[in-house]
């Protein structure tokens, strides 16, 4: 069978890591980055082609797909580049850091009839399979509501290490960069979302960082169901927690740890959750740690999709969802009534 082909655009860490996965299931054959240190990098390493203009990359023959691993808000630009010349795309989260360009996406994907695929590699934590089939086979019965709390540390030298983290136009807000992943998995296990009511501030990053550091939100799933999230960077030092606890009909289940990878409660009618043994660790990028390290599957699966084996796991609609829901909450934000506005 054909091996597939795949360019990388973006060579910073989780372009590496992009590339590190793509080695045991396809081939690397182009890598680019307006750095062309970074480019070189991993074109030495995996002995492929070195561009520093996406342009230059996409006119190779050959190329089957590209990761797109640039910062947020030129994900909608890159990734149309590469399907106007006829070249399927995986691109990282988020999808884009508002829906027009998700929508932009998604038409030039159809009219280039190409593949659109969006990480979501914490679909893949082994407790949150088992927590998926249980909702889907009815065993946990109705769910009544869920909290989400994402409690994660980003320091100053995060940002300031940085040429976009932390400004509005490249990296969009906290929820985009730090937790998109999260919110992904709610609409993922419990639905759609039709009421927020949200509340963001800034409390100790506002010198270096163009948003929120923290975020309280309340709503309302399509389904009737209550949610809540609280999201901060501002966990004293280091991650602490990224938990979701789900209150339902026939059980109570939270998956938690730092990075969704623990089943820390349970408490059902029937028979309790068989979570599947993982060695998959967090995303490590030095001085701190991302979400679960799954991007192996996630490439896989691509590779299986294109190859003609599997179906999609990773949706540009589930992608498009997961920025809807986060610009409600954005939205409901900007319409809260502030302490001593009163």
């Amino acid at each position: 069978m054909k091996k597939i082909k795949f360019g990388i655009v973006g060579c910073g860490r989780i372009g590496l890591r992009h590339a590190e996965h793509i080695a045991h299931y396809a081939e690397l054959v182009a890598v680019c980055d307006a750095n062309i240190a970074k480019a070189q990098e991993i074109g030495l390493q995996h002995g492929c082609k070195v561009y520093q203009n996406i342009d230059e990359m996409l006119s190779q023959p050959g190329l089957d797909i590209v990761s797109i691993c640039t910062p947020n808000g030129l994900h909608a630009s890159h990734s149309v580049a590469a399907l106007q010349s006829g070249v399927n795309v995986l691109c990282e989260k988020p999808m884009a850091i508002s829906v027009e360009d998700c929508e932009w996406m998604i038409q030039e994907a159809e009219k280039a009839n190409k593949r659109l695929f969006v990480v979501k590699q914490n679909r893949y934590n082994p407790p949150i399979v088992a927590l998926k089939e249980a909702i889907q086979s009815g065993k946990l019965g109705k769910i009544y509501s869920v909290q989400l709390n994402c409690f994660w540390n980003r320091n100053e030298d995060y940002y300031k290490s940085s040429d976009w983290k932390g400004k509005k136009d490249l990296d969009g807000g906290t929820l985009f960069t730090q937790f998109s992943h999260f919110i992904d998995l709610l609409y993922w296990l419990i639905g759609d979302v039709r009421k927020v009511f949200a509340m963001i501030e800034n409390f100790a990053h506002e010198d270096f960082v163009e948003f929120e550091d923290t975020g309280v939100v309340a709503f309302e799933f399509s389904n009737g169901a209550l949610g809540t999230i609280h999201y901060t960077v501002n966990s004293y030092r280091k991650n602490m927690e990224g938990s979701i606890t789900i209150f339902a009909e026939k059980g109570t289940v939270k998956v938690g740890g730092q990075y969704l990878n623990v089943l820390e409660y349970q408490n059902m009618e029937s028979s309790d959750l068989q979570v599947a043994e993982t060695s998959a660790k967090a995303n490590d990028y030095g001085s701190y740690q991302g979400s679960m390290s799954n991007h192996d599957k996630v490439i896989e699966n691509v590779v299986d999709v294109l190859q003609g084996n599997a179906s999609v796991t990773t949706s540009h609609l589930e992608g498009l969802k997961t920025v809807q829901i986060i610009e409600k909450i954005y939205e409901g934000a900007g319409k809260r009534v502030k302490v001593g506005m009163l």
